[in-house]
Order: C-alpha cells, then sequence, then structure tokens
C-alpha cells in the first residue's frame, strides 16, 4: 500500500483550515470539471524555469482529443464534534481520444519504476499493445469499485471494444487526510468524471483523485503540463501526474534542493506510524507522435526522469507507476483478421520526445505542488501547502 505523508499532528491548532473546506457539507462533491473551476497559480506564475517549451495550455489536454474529467469529494468538518468522518477523496478519468471516440483503443505502454502500488489491465496491454479504455487514477482502496463502475459506463454508452473490458485503474493512497476504510467514491462519481471529460484547461492541485495527496510533506495532489516541439515533427507530449511521494529533504525544484532550505513547517514523517514511508506517484503522458506500444514503453520509462529531478528516488514502498499512449493510427484495432497500414516515429526521432517527457513530468508535479492549499482531513491531521513566498525568496537567493 501507499502511503500518503503526514505532519506532526500537534501543529494543526496552530494552522488555519483552508476557508473553502467548511464551505461544504457532508455528502456534497466538488464541480471541478475542466473550464469551471477556480484557477490557481502555477509553477510558471511564480517565475519558476522549466526546460523545453510548453503547449497552449501547459496541460494534457494539449494533445489534441485527450479529455480529463474530475470527481472531488471534500465533506465533513473535522473541527467540528459529531459529525461523519472528513471525507478528502477523489478520482481522475483521461479519455485518450474523448468520449466521442471511446471505444477506439489507442496505442500504449507502461513502466513500473517502482511498484509498490497498483495499475490494473497492465497484463492485456502489455500483451496487446492496446489501451482499449479510459485511464483512471483514485485512493488505493478504490481501485476495485471503479474499475467495476468503468466497465458499467462503457456498456451503458456502448464504447466496449469487445464483449468483456480490463479497465486501468491506478492509484496512490490518500490514507493521511482521508478515512482509508470509507469507501466514500460510489459508482456515479465515476460515471460524472467520465461524462463531464473534456478537453481545455483543467484544475490542479486539491482535485480529482489528488484531492487527498501530498509530496515532499507539503500538500500536493494533480499537476499538468507539456511540451510542444518545436522542431522534430511538431508533435505534443501532454503529461498528468497524481503526486503523493517523496521526503521534505528529497525535495528539489529548478535545481534548487528547496525541501533542505525552507523551515516553515513540519519537515520529518512522524516516527512509529504507519505513515513514515515515502508513498507514490502515477504518471500519465498523451503524445499524437506516432509511437507503437515498445516506443511508448520507452516514453513511460523516460517518467522516471522527471521524478528524478524533483529530488524523488523510489523509496520502498513508493509506486512509482507510468502508462503512456498515443492518439495517432486510430482505428487500428480489429476484431478480424486484417492487415493495417500503420504509421512509426523512426526510433532516432524520438530523442525530442524523451526529452519532453521528463521536463513535462518534472513541472507538472511542481504544478501541483504550488496549486495546492492547505488541507485539514481525518481525524484533525493537517498537511500544509508549500508556502510560496518562502520558496520564490530561497530560488531567488540560490538562482542569483
Amino acid at each position: 500500500m501507499l502511503y500518503s505523508c503526514p505532519v506532526l499532528i500537534g501543529l494543526v491548532a496552530l494552522i488555519q483550515v483552508s476557508s473553502k473546506i467548511g464551505e461544504f457539507e457532508f455528502g456534497d462533491h466538488m464541480d471541478t470539471e475542466p473550464g469551471n473551476f477556480e484557477k490557481r497559480p502555477r509553477a510558471r506564475d511564480l517565475g519558476i524555469p522549466f526546460e523545453g517549451t510548453p503547449g497552449a495550455l501547459n496541460a494534457i489536454t494539449d494533445v489534441a482529443g485527450v479529455a480529463v474529467g474530475y470527481a472531488t469529494l471534500v465533506s465533513g468538518n473535522p473541527e467540528a464534534n459529531g459529525q461523519p468522518p472528513a471525507v478528502r477523496t477523489g478520482l481522475t478519468a483521461i479519455l485518450p481520444r474523448g468520449k466521442s471516440a471511446a471505444g477506439d483503443p489507442a496505442f500504449a505502454g507502461y513502466f513500473a519504476f517502482n511498484g509498490s502500488g497498483e495499475m490494473t489491465g497492465m497484463h492485456m496491454l502489455e500483451e496487446t499493445g492496446f489501451l482499449e479504455g479510459p485511464i483512471m487514477i483514485t485512493n488505493s482502496n478504490s481501485v476495485g469499485l471503479v474499475r467495476d463502475a468503468v466497465v458499467k459506463w462503457q456498456i451503458k454508452n456502448g464504447t466496449m471494444f469487445q464483449h468483456f473490458s480490463l479497465p486501468v485503474v491506478a492509484e496512490t493512497s490518500d490514507t493521511y487526510l482521508s478515512d482509508p476504510n470509507g469507501f466514500y467514491i460510489s459508482d456515479n462519481d465515476v460515471f460524472s468524471a467520465l461524462d463531464k471529460a473534456s478537453s481545455g484547461p483543467i484544475a490542479e492541485g486539491n482535485v480529482g483523485g489528488g484531492t487527498g495527496m501530498c509530496s515532499f510533506e507539503w500538500k500536493g495532489g494533480t499537476g499538468t503540463s507539456s511540451r510542444k516541439l518545436v522542431l522534430g515533427g511538431g508533435y505534443t507530449v501532454g503529461v498528468l501526474v497524481q503526486s503523493n511521494f517523496g521526503f521534505r529533504s528529497q525535495a528539489t525544484i529548478a535545481g534548487v534542493p528547496v525541501g533542505k532550505l525552507i523551515d516553515e513547517g513540519p519537515k520529518v514523517f512522524s516516527q512509529g506510524t504507519l505513515y513514515n514511508y515515502g508513498a507514490s506517484i502515477i504518471v500519465v503522458i498523451a503524445t499524437d507522435a506516432p509511437l507503437l506500444p515498445h516506443q511508448l514503453k520507452r516514453l513511460a520509462k523516460r517518467a522516471s526522469v522527471g521524478v528524478a529531478r524533483t529530488g524523488g528516488t523510489a523509496n520502498n514502498y513508493s509506486g512509482e507507476i507510468f502508462i503512456a499512449f498515443s492518439t495517432a493510427n486510430s482505428n487500428t484495432a480489429k476484431t478480424r483478421f486484417e492487415v493495417m497500414n500503420l504509421q512509426m516515429l523512426s526510433n532516432y526521432g524520438m530523442d525530442r520526445l524523451i526529452d519532453a517527457t521528463a521536463y513535462a513530468t518534472e513541472e507538472a508535479i511542481v504544478n501541483a505542488l504550488v496549486a495546492s492549499e492547505t488541507m485539514t482531513g481525518y481525524e484533525g491531521r493537517t498537511v500544509l501547502a508549500i508556502p510560496h513566498k518562502t520558496l520564490q525568496e530561497v530560488l531567488a537567493a540560490y538562482l542569483a
């Protein structure tokens, strides 16, 4: 299991709970699908430098056809006696070709940098090279429910490629901020995330599957970024992460060891508890470059470089699991004997895609940190957001 990062419980009384938390009563969900959210600051808004040229949205949805949807469950006030447990969880849906072509499988590949986690459907994907449905990311104990609900959604919408389905569902654990055994996600939440999935700008931080997650002992969650290849065919690489990994001492931004330089807030994991592990990250990579499954597996491996650039080392109980897909070569999965005509980028043409994947993964992780807000959740536990002003000051001093 993958455990989300804790902070010292004794500081809870000193921290002001995010004002948004109190706005939701038990059972309410936040509406965070693309195009309907309060825009949070992003890493570039703070002047943080990154390698490469982003797409227009600097998001996975810069890859044409890719759609993203969220279900965000935030309910219960942890400071009020007699209320149900605080819920801080959710799920994220990524449709490689959007809803209109959800039944058209896409070439894909995956890589587990460290396998202390779960991503269902990988045996089928490894064998056939095709991703036959959406990619879902949620919390650890909701994988089974989400998997079953995806099948129901596919049946209802007529998007099953064949008479059975083995959905791809990945997880990280929001154990620290949300009751891990509450089973709050429902079929309707899955249906909602899939039905509302769309292209365009997407929310980051405390949304979707990233709602209750944290990174480097700060609040983490959902982040995205993209790279547009000015040379090398003009292709786009887009990345979405559910970031829930890393120790404070490891945190690195723009090459600066910020985790060792920022003294605000707690810096160590609670000792002797279930929460002193390195947690996890799921990375989803999309591209419009015509790549075959073995090439996409190579691309998925390069997310490891992006994780490493932020200081991650794939700790023992951390699950770094990555999946990459291509929106090119549509209508190439057939259920009858047929010879297909495919396009394939030469291996020599992959270098810029490899760079783009590493850089976009790095920025998506930092975007998740910057966009996330301080959150108090289950049993009154609080996780602080990374302090923007202090981060800017530390980077300016170090990079001067």
